[in-house]
């Protein structure tokens, strides 16, 4: 098994309203004033209270095109990259220079070098640390990340692995869109970061924390339009179907028993459900087919009302947040979900 040492998420000091956000976007986007109203319905309907944005709003007005948007991007992703990464380590008493492998993940920029190794030569790992950036699996990397370190550790279990996802999405905000996509994803998505530490089985070092006992991947036939990203001329314009709580309804429970029943475990035997917030259709769809009430997901939606969904980024925030806030008793065992781009959905089973 392998050991998660720490979990530890990071945002941007830009901490605004929902309803300051509101209004930016519909200045950037929306010249319509019935154009407004529809967006105004849908924010208000996200149960998403404050954001924090990559820059301070008034910037937002000066970004006119996809190279200044990237331009932000890579300054911003590498600073967050990096303050999460290094509090990650010093929560799992480590030092950069102990991390054999890194994995980055992010959906909302383009950086070449990749921002694994922009951040691995800022805080001084060592240069021989194996290097995965991953990029296209959108809010299903921050579970599907931790799956993979899992697997890279079961071949090296003397190894560090760690796990750096930073997400800016504020900065894809398309200008002159008025489709429902637009308008749900501006009130819905945040800005911020997230690192997980792990270690393998044979480490010197006695990690503290859940075990990753198993994970699940399934990609979804013909759902391709799902969620992901038209790529143009203006950057990063999203794909939002309103499929997505559906394709929850008619496949996570077959998911999740596919995870558990392996363990002889049960839904019932779960006591930590560490769920992506993507957003109160789909956390409702989420409980609804599993059987789970609101207090079962009550992190998930805490994060969600408190700093929005931060594509891959989220479901570590709600680790960390369930960690600090809703500690388990030795023994409990927990599932760490995420669905994205693909569709598809990753799951990972834990044991304190």
């Amino acid at each position: 098994m392998t050991t998660i040492s720490a979990v530890h998420g990071v945002l941007p000091p830009h901490r605004y309203l929902q309803a300051d956000l509101t209004e930016l976007f519909g200045r950037l986007c929306l010249p319509d004033p019935a154009a407004r109203a529809v967006a105004n319905r849908f924010h208000t309907n996200a149960r998403v209270a404050t954001r924090h944005l990559a820059l301070p709003i008034e910037r937002y007005d000066d970004l006119d095109g996809f190279t200044a948007a990237n331009d932000a991007f890579l300054s911003v992703a590498v600073d967050l990259g990096c303050e999460a990464a290094l509090a990650a380590l010093d929560d799992a008493r480590l030092a950069p220079s102990d991390v054999d492998l890194v994995v980055s993940t992010t959906v909302t920029g383009i950086a070449v070098p990749s921002l694994d190794a922009r951040i691995a030569s800022r805080i001084g790992m060592r240069p021989d640390v194996k290097r995965v950036p991953v990029v296209g699996l959108g809010c299903l990397a921050g579970a599907a990340g931790i799956a993979r370190l899992h697997d890279f550790l079961r071949g090296w279990p003397t190894s560090v692995a760690m796990l750096v996802s930073v997400e800016l999405c504020s900065l894809t905000v398309q200008r002159q869109d008025s489709s429902a996509a637009n308008m749900i994803a501006s009130g819905l998505f945040g800005d911020g970061a997230a690192a997980v530490v792990a270690v393998g089985d044979d480490h010197l070092f006695a990690a503290k924390g859940p075990h990753v006992v198993d994970s699940v991947s399934h990609l979804y036939e013909n759902s391709e339009r799902a969620m992901g990203w038209d790529i143009g001329s203006t950057g990063l314009k999203v794909v939002l179907g309103a499929e997505v709580p559906d394709l929850v309804r008619t496949h996570l429970a077959a998911d999740v028993e596919r995870l558990l029943s392996p363990h002889g475990l049960a839904i019932g035997d779960v006591a930590r459900w560490i769920c992506h917030p993507g957003g109160p259709k789909v956390i409702e769809a989420i409980q609804s087919v599993l059987g789970l009430d609101e207090d079962d997901l009550a992190m998930t939606w805490r994060s969600l009302h408190r700093i929005g969904n931060l594509s891959s980024a989220s479901v570590l925030h709600v680790f960390a947040d369930t960690l600090a806030g809703r500690p388990a008793a030795t023994g409990d065992w927990g599932v760490v979900m995420a669905m994205g781009p693909g569709f598809c959905a990753e799951l990972v089973l834990l044991r304190w």
